[in-house]
């Protein structure tokens, strides 16, 4: 019989020795390591060397899509500095659905979709436009893996977001000394914007296309309607830039559009 310390009586015979080798066999094989890899905000020379080497070094490259066999501005990116043919690509898709079933079973499939590369011991860099740790789709699926696969290894690399591209782009500071900073997703909840706006000397409004006109209401209510700039598609070649961003009311808007209120 097996010990509380895992010794075999040695009367027991070799079977329960054979017994206790076969146990040993559980012990999971290494798997590969999933990586978020940020990739900047369009401008392909925006990438980090240590993102630009992962990409290289990694057999299976995952990059988001709204669709199947939809492309983004990450896996353009990618395209750049790494030959397709040699790459295990998985376009996953994240439908743009308020379907809570629908989500959550496309979710559970794209996990799917990696753990079957990194249990054969593939590393799996996902991409993401700006850094993987700012409202980025991999914050999501990096919960889930370690979730479902518990001792999977998530490693993420930062990189430059549109936020800072956006700064550069209007070649304004974000913050200095004790200035406050606020990054928020736009929202129609005008109390909401009416507080980030008292709150901070700068404030950055994420996907401001859909609300526009609401942000634009409340910063007149607040006598800040001249200081507000809107950049759309972050510096890659589609990129443009109102420094007022009255000029936009009523105006449709790209999808990837911030806003940068300076006080």
């Amino acid at each position: 019989m097996a010990s509380a310390l895992g010794l075999v009586d040695e009367e027991e015979g070799t079977g329960a020795a054979e017994a206790l080798v076969d146990n040993s066999a559980v012990v999971p094989v290494a798997t590969g390591t999933l990586y978020g890899v940020g990739v900047g905000p369009g401008d392909p020379e925006l990438i980090t060397v240590k993102a630009c080497r992962l990409l290289r070094e990694c057999p299976v490259i995952a990059y988001p899509a709204a669709r199947k066999g939809g492309k983004s501005y990450a896996h353009e990116i990618v395209n750049m500095y790494v030959n397709a043919e040699e790459k295990i690509l998985l376009g996953l898709v994240f439908p743009m659905s308020k379907d809570s079933v629908l989500l959550e079973n496309s979710w559970k499939r794209t996990a799917e979709l990696c753990w079957e590369e990194l249990r054969l011991g593939r590393d799996v860099a996902f991409v993401t436009e700006g850094d993987p740790n700012l409202y980025s789709t991999f914050i999501h699926l990096a919960r889930l893996m370690q979730e479902l696969y518990p001792g999977v290894t998530v490693v993420s690399v930062p990189g430059i977001s549109s936020v800072l591209g956006a700064a550069a782009a209007l070649e304004r500071p974000l913050a200095d000394g004790n200035e406050r900073l606020g990054i928020i997703p736009a929202t129609d909840d005008r109390e909401a914007l009416r507080e980030a706006l008292l709150h901070h000397d700068t404030v950055v409004f994420l996907k401001v296309a859909k609300v526009l006109d609401t942000v634009l209401d409340v910063l007149e209510e607040l006598g800040l309607g001249g200081k507000a700039s809107v950049v759309t598609k972050v510096s890659s070649p589609y990129e443009a830039i109102w420094l007022d961003a009255r000029e936009l009311r009523g105006q449709p808007l790209e999808y990837l559009s911030l806003m940068v209120v300076s006080k």
